[in-house]
C-alpha cells in the first residue's frame, strides 16, 4: 500500500473518523454511567419475581423518574417467525407468534430484532399501568454493554428476565435457547411513555434509547 504524505495522514484519520460507522463511535450513557443510578431500588411491584422456575422469588420491579427497572438473569427467547436459528428444531419451547407484531402485521424476527420479554400482567405487577407497552425502548445493560431493545414479548407471570436471540448476540451472550443465556446480572431499565414505530426499527430504538437514557441520567 502506497504511504501517506504526514500532511495526508492527518487528513486521512479525520475523514475516516467523520464516516466510522455507528457502532464504532460512542454514543448516548455508558452502562457504568446508567448502573450508577441503579444502586437502590423503590419497589413498585406488589410482590417479586423468579428468574426460573425453581429459583425462589426474590427479583422486584423498582421505580425511578421516567422509567421502571429490574435486576434478573437473561433466558434467550426465540419465539416468532420461523428462521434457521429459531424454531421448533433448534428451541424446545418454540412458539410461533410474538405477543406484538411487526409493521406488516406479522410475529416478530427474534434472531434479528433486540427484543424484551416483560412478564403478563398479573397481581404482581401489571407493565401497562406504569407507561410500558409494545414497542417500548429498553436498555438492557450487562458486562460493560449497553443494548437498545424493544418490548416484544410478554411471558409468564412470576417469572421475569428473558430477551431475544438477537439482543443476546448483541450482549455477547450465547444466544442459543436451549443452554445459552447468562445468570447475569443483566438490568433492564424500561424508559416510560416510549414507543419504536415501525417496532422492528433497530436503528430508531437504538437512537431513541439514546436520547432517552441521556434524559434519565439527568432526572435522577
Amino acid at each position: 500500500m502506497r504511504k501517506l504524505a504526514p500532511g495526508l495522514f492527518a487528513v486521512s484519520a479525520l475523514v475516516a473518523s467523520l464516516f466510522a460507522s455507528p457502532a464504532a463511535q460512542a454514543a448516548g450513557p455508558s452502562a457504568s454511567q446508567l448502573l450508577a443510578k441503579l444502586t437502590s431500588c423503590s419497589q413498585i411491584s406488589s410482590g417479586k419475581y423468579r428468574s426460573d422456575s425453581e429459583t425462589s422469588a426474590n427479583i422486584p420491579v423498582c421505580g425511578k423518574n421516567g422509567a421502571v427497572w429490574y435486576k434478573a438473569d437473561l433466558d434467550v427467547d426465540c419465539d416468532g417467525q420461523r428462521t434457521a436459528k429459531c424454531s421448533e428444531s433448534t428451541d424446545p419451547w418454540f412458539q410461533p407468534d410474538t405477543a406484538f407484531h411487526d409493521s406488516k402485521g406479522k410475529p416478530l424476527v427474534a434472531d434479528k430484532l433486540p427484543y424484551v420479554v416483560v412478564p403478563s400482567p398479573s397481581g404482581t405487577w401489571d407493565y401497562r399501568k406504569f407507561g410500558i407497552q409494545g414497542g417500548g425502548v429498553v436498555a438492557v445493560i450487562y458486562n460493560g454493554r449497553v443494548d437498545y431493545a424493544v418490548v416484544g414479548d410478554t411471558g409468564p407471570t412470576a417469572i421475569i428476565g428473558e430477551a431475544s436471540y438477537a439482543s443476546a448476540v448483541n450482549l455477547g451472550i450465547n444466544p442459543n435457547p436451549e443452554n445459552g443465556g447468562t445468570d447475569g446480572p443483566v438490568h433492564y431499565l424500561y424508559f416510560k411513555n416510549s414507543k419504536v414505530s415501525p417496532i422492528e426499527d433497530h436503528a430508531k430504538a437504538t437512537s431513541l434509547g439514546e436520547s432517552l437514557a441521556q434524559q434519565f441520567l439527568s432526572q435522577n
